[in-house]
């Protein structure tokens, strides 16, 4: 080895030994015949003092030396004199007296500044260079978290008898969800394999051969339009298990999460045992079936208050099928027009046409009357006292704050005011950062109505079971069917959903035919998973959690490509490859491809690309 100990790893009680350290310029202090560098490695930082008395020739070479330069040094460790220990250092008590210095490799001048945690750098530079980028502090530090939870996870489920079992990469194309990115065969002309978007199929076939219990860190690809929580590969926890019932797999993951929790974050988890919500429930009460449960601000209904309201914008939303609901801001009644304004745009992306407002002035109510005196609005004119009266109680109103409104189709109204109250908690300090909120979402729909293509579709993939007792109802109401699927939700992100699968061939073929799929069809998607189901499948169910996500809250950070090593941008391209590019033309006769380009959906999906990645 070319070093006897790591950058991190010196204390008082090495005081004294020789050793031998390797690792990078950091900051480098020339104050003549004294040089102070501090070397840093992943494992930390250790300064090293080189004196031109004492080492000569070492002085010389770090005098030369420069930021990121590669060096090797050998020396003597001591105790640093009083009143210049560093106690933000691990190492902060102890010095190495460089005795020799070799630069094992110089360095140019880096396009950012290493060293130091909070430096704005331009996120398309970072990841040009981001062989750089993950030199910085913070990025080792959740290079290193995401390394700490994946042993975690491995050490959890060695221990409950789970098979560590890897699955294929190149599969069969079955676009039922996200596109595929598929792979040209040049042994097979014209025909193609699927990089899968999970193990699905491949993990229940394993039920199928007895494997019982099987977990994967699991490599997916999703050929999608990007987010600051996704990414066209990725990683997630797959795990699959027989004779389960939901509460089975629920309680696996629970247990996991805390130990999970425990470990690596100094924040404490909220409630234990997590909440369990169905969907309807998260939808009324707070817009989203990803609910941050770090604050209350639950959304309130007063549709049978306004019904017949004067006020046509409420009454013809009721009339229409839809909903007048609203959300608190605690003290926001003094908020100004400007920014009252601001929170209307900010729900306009979701549908909403517009936001309703009532402030309420010191005093109001106070004699069971909401006079215009005692109230900010520009609707509270068109309101009777007993539909203002209504609001107000529903709302918890209290004088100083402000009620929003949304009036529109349930869809709408719960997308606006769900992103709504999560502004609300941001800008008003409402949000408990120092804690872990976890819950879980039960319930779901099973199928949704797709509009354009005139069917219905599974909500989450075409092998998740229906609730035992709404299996009779798929043909004549299944907007009703409830899925036998579970969400669990972490600080307002999904970070893993599962469900118990279908195991019966006749029951997998009757959802496939509500799904409007010929026979044809399925014999040809699907064919292999029906035969392995008359083959004696057992009861099974499962879920996959996404690693990056789950590593990103517990990083802190917004987007999780700072806790992946080689990202690609938001628009899908590797800055630091170069990718995707083009082929030659010998590789593409080799796969039998001819290349079209210039047409609509390319120039539609390039000019996207460009709008995100600007």
């Amino acid at each position: 080895m070319l070093k006897t100990h790591t950058c991190g790893e010196l204390r008082a009680e090495h005081i004294g030994q020789e050793v031998t350290l390797a690792g990078w310029l950091n900051r480098r202090r020339d104050h003549g015949g004294l040089i102070f560098i501090d070397l840093r490695d992943r494992f930390g930082i250790t300064q090293v003092t080189v004196n031109s008395d004492e080492a000569p020739e070492a002085h010389q070479v770090a005098s030369q030396a420069r930021s990121e330069y590669v060096l090797q040094v050998r020396g003597v460790v001591r105790r640093r004199p009083e009143g210049f220990e560093n106690p933000q250092l691990a190492t902060g008590e102890i010095e190495v007296i460089a005795q020799e210095v070799t630069i094992l490799n110089p360095a140019k001048t880096p396009p950012f500044l290493i060293g130091g945690e909070a430096v704005n750098v331009d996120e398309s530079l970072r990841l040009k260079y981001r062989y750089l980028d993950l030199r910085r502090p913070h990025m080792t530090r959740n290079m290193v978290l995401r390394h700490e939870i994946v042993r975690l996870i491995r050490e959890y489920f060695y221990a409950r008898d789970f098979l560590e079992i890897e699955t294929p990469i190149l599969l069969k194309s079955t676009p039922e969800g996200a596109r595929d990115f598929i792979v040209p065969s040049r042994l097979h002309p014209g025909k193609f394999y699927a990089l899968p978007q999970s193990p699905q199929q491949i993990k229940q076939l394993l039920m199928v051969a007895g494997m019982e219990r099987y977990f994967q860190l699991a490599r997916c690809f999703r050929d999608e339009d990007l987010r600051a929580d996704r990414q066209p590969e990725f990683t997630q926890l797959d795990l699959e298990m027989s004779f389960v019932e939901p509460g089975d797999i629920r309680a696996l993951i629970e247990a996991l999460m805390i130990q999970i929790s425990e470990t690596v974050s100094p924040k404490p988890i909220r409630q234990v045992p997590f909440p369990v919500l169905t969907y309807q429930e998260a939808m009324e009460r707070f817009g989203t079936d990803r609910p941050d449960l770090r604050f209350g601000l639950e959304l309130f209904d007063v549709s049978d208050a306004v019904q017949e309201s004067q006020f046509g914008v409420f009454r013809n939303a009721v009339a229409g099928g839809g909903q007048v609901k609203g959300v608190l801001y605690p003290g926001g009644a003094s908020l100004s027009r400007r920014e009252i304004d601001e929170l209307t745009e900010l729900v306009k992306p979701y549908g909403a046409k517009g936001l309703a407002w009532i402030g309420l002035k010191e005093g109001a109510g106070s004699d069971g009357h909401y006079g215009a005196e005692a109230l900010r609005s520009p609707i509270a004119k068109f309101l009777s006292q007993e539909e203002l009266a209504a609001i107000v109680q529903r709302s918890g109103a209290q004088p100083g704050d402000l009620i929003l409104l949304v009036a529109d189709r349930p869809d709408v109204v719960a997308a606006s005011l769900g992103n709504l109250r999560l502004a609300i908690g941001r800008r008003a300090g409402l949000v408990d950062e120092n804690s872990l909120a976890f819950c879980w979402i039960v319930d779901f729909p099973l199928l949704e109505y797709d509009e354009e293509e005139g069917r219905w579709q599974a909500v989450h993939h075409p092998f998740t079971a229906a609730v035992d007792e709404d299996w009779d109802l798929l043909e004549t109401a299944p907007e009703r069917v409830r899925a036998k699927a579970y969400d669990i939700v972490l600080n307002g992100w999904e970070i893993g959903g599962g469900s118990i699968r279908i195991h019966r061939s006749d029951q997998q073929m009757r959802l496939f035919q509500r799904l409007g799929l010929s026979e044809a069809e399925v014999e040809e998607k699907f064919g292999h998973m029906l035969e392995a189901f008359q083959y004696g499948a057992p009861p099974h169910g499962g879920i996959a959690l996404g690693l990056a996500r789950m590593v990103a809250i517990y990083a802190e950070t917004p987007t999780i490509r700072d806790v992946m090593a080689f990202p690609k941008t938001a628009a899908g391209t590797d800055l630091m490859l170069g990718s995707p590019s083009p082929v030659s033309e010998e590789q593409l006769r080799e796969l039998h491809i001819a290349v079209r380009v210039g047409d609509d959906e390319a120039e539609r999906s390039a000019e996207k690309a460009a709008k995100a990645e600007g």
